[in-house]
């Protein structure tokens, strides 16, 4: 009758549990559901994950609370627009970006949605005071910041490139076959 109550809180499980279940999963013929009654895991899905980060090479002892996810930090204009460019020459991979910059994957969202919108004056911290646009930067900061925007430009058009060469080839072998 136990199994049969419905549960409103997420069961917490040791390390040595997931290690344990993931290892007996891969190392048998166990199938996901046999580990997880062994173990008392709650669901198939939650085993699937643990195995999935023990495949990746995380650890296995990451609380969703504690993820990278949420742990943002302050940062400046010329960061914020850095992080911006980086994001979309490298085709809006925010993770990468995330894990460089040591930002949260929010923040890295928000920056990018609002770059695209606005440009770098939409990356202005505006709350509470009125902060120098791009016209009242200093000329070497001016030109600081164009030259990160065209290296952000090449690089992403440089990435074009190589991706429609790619497809170029991937067309020439198929219309050979």
């Amino acid at each position: 009758m136990t199994g049969l109550e419905e549960s409103h809180t997420r069961k917490a499980y040791s390390t040595e549990v997931k290690l344990q279940a993931v290892l007996t999963y891969l190392s048998s013929n166990w199938s996901l559901k046999s580990v997880c009654d062994k173990y008392e895991i709650s669901s198939r899905s939650v085993l699937r994950r643990w195995i999935d980060q023990y495949n990746s090479g995380k650890t296995l002892n990451q609380k969703r609370g504690n993820s990278q996810m949420n742990a943002g930090r302050k940062t400046g204009l010329n960061e914020r627009i850095e992080i911006a460019q980086y994001t979309i020459a490298n085709e809006l991979d925010y993770q990468k970006a995330m894990k460089k910059f040591g930002v949260s994957y929010s923040q890295v969202y928000s920056w990018v949605r609002k770059y695209r919108a606005h440009g770098p004056a939409g990356l202005e911290d505006r709350r509470g005071k009125i902060l120098a646009s791009k016209s009242q930067l200093s000329e070497k900061e001016a030109q600081e910041l164009r030259i990160k925007e065209l290296e952000a430009r090449n690089q992403y058009l440089e990435v074009e490139n190589d991706l429609l060469k790619k497809l170029k080839e991937i067309e020439r072998r198929t219309g050979r076959d």
